[in-house]
């Protein structure tokens, strides 16, 4: 159980106004009551509650952290890196969940706007004008993460270089007909990893095939589940004759579902089609899946420090940082087959 300030005053024999005075350090306290209520605090190992120890400050010593989803692996990895620090800082962290980013401004409106608290992180999703504009007269420090705002300090992700760095990969092992398997395109990273396969394809002199493009339909979560990974490798996989030898996956959970679409129908990764995803979440490494590796945890991490740093230098130049996936080879894109395996495929 958690050590309040009751506790303290009862053990030191003070009332509690004497005990928020010395951590207060008000000048009305003797040396002889300040130095027995420190160190009853010191044995009973006390620590103030964030947003009470903020108060005198005018500080809540909390953070809001505004996310599209709860249940993606993306979000989870980026807010353990958050949460490291903010640990660190001794702040609470408020999860605010949007369903969806079309509903963003009316949640905000809604719901988040109501907390108080000394700043925000807001995740993946575009932030609406109205509220910039509210946030930047509140001087409320805003930092922006895996999507840009000029106003605020924003981490990105370079989804289109990335994306372009994994249908090189398999350019360069010899594939000719490679397919991708894509989020829903009314998401920004779906977009843009749109984009980098098309140039990779165009820059190799390869025809982009409209039908080796395959964007998911799917409103739940912009289509990054392995539910929509699993039904767009099927529609892949109806092609027979006219399959990709190679296809670029949008993330991995999507990988995850394609990986069992390919094993359903009795056919074999890499030896019949290679696979690349997206994230490097963790389970990617137990099933041998190359990926574009996104620094999710090393992205939460510098967001709760940027926000930190703005806290104490308000006044300080907007930075903007951007992060290029690196990629991972494993098992699934067949870098270890010979080449003229991979042309007999094609």
């Amino acid at each position: 159980m958690r050590v309040t300030i009751y506790d303290i005053a009862k053990e030191a024999d003070v009332g509690i106004g004497t005990v928020s005075r010395v951590f207060n350090n008000h000048p009305s306290v003797s040396h002889g009551t300040r130095s027995r209520v420190l160190e009853v605090a010191t044995r009973l190992n006390y620590r103030p509650h964030p947003y009470a120890r903020g108060l005198a400050s005018n500080r809540t010593n909390s953070i809001l952290a505004v996310i599209p989803f709860f249940t993606t692996f993306f979000f989870l990895e980026i807010l353990q890196g958050v949460q490291s620090k903010l640990s660190d800082l001794d702040c609470d962290l408020i999860l605010y969940g949007v369903n969806h980013p079309d509903q963003v401004a009316s949640s905000l409106r809604q719901n988040a706007l109501r907390s108080r608290v000394d700043g925000i992180l807001f995740f993946s999703m575009k932030m609406p004008e109205e509220f910039a504009l509210q946030y930047l007269q509140h001087r409320t420090p805003v930092i922006v993460v895996d999507s840009y705002h000029k106003s605020f300090d924003s981490l990105t992700v370079d989804n289109q270089e990335g994306a372009f760095h994994a249908t090189t990969h398999l350019i360069k092992l010899g594939h000719k007909r490679i397919g991708l398997l894509n989020a829903n395109i009314e998401s920004a990273p779906a977009r843009e990893r749109l984009k980098g396969f098309q140039n990779a394809l165009t820059g190799a002199g390869l025809a982009i095939v409209p039908g080796l493009v395959k964007n998911s339909s799917s409103p739940i979560l912009d289509g990054f589940t392995r539910n929509a990974g699993y039904e767009l490798m099927k529609q892949f996989l109806s092609l027979k004759g006219e399959m990709p030898t190679a296809i670029v996956v949008a993330s991995d959970i999507q990988a995850v579902g394609a990986l069992a679409a390919i094993n359903e129908a009795g056919l074999k990764c890499p030896d019949d089609v290679a696979l690349i995803g997206f994230d490097d979440i963790e389970l990617a490494s137990h099933l041998e899946l190359t990926t574009m590796r996104q620094p999710m945890y090393e992205m939460g991490a510098l967001a709760a420090d940027t926000l930190a740093d703005r806290l104490k230098n308000p006044k300080e130049k907007v930075s903007q940082t951007k992060f290029v996936p690196k990629l991972i080879v494993r098992k699934t894109c067949g870098a270890s087959m010979h080449r003229k395996q991979i042309e007999a495929i094609a």
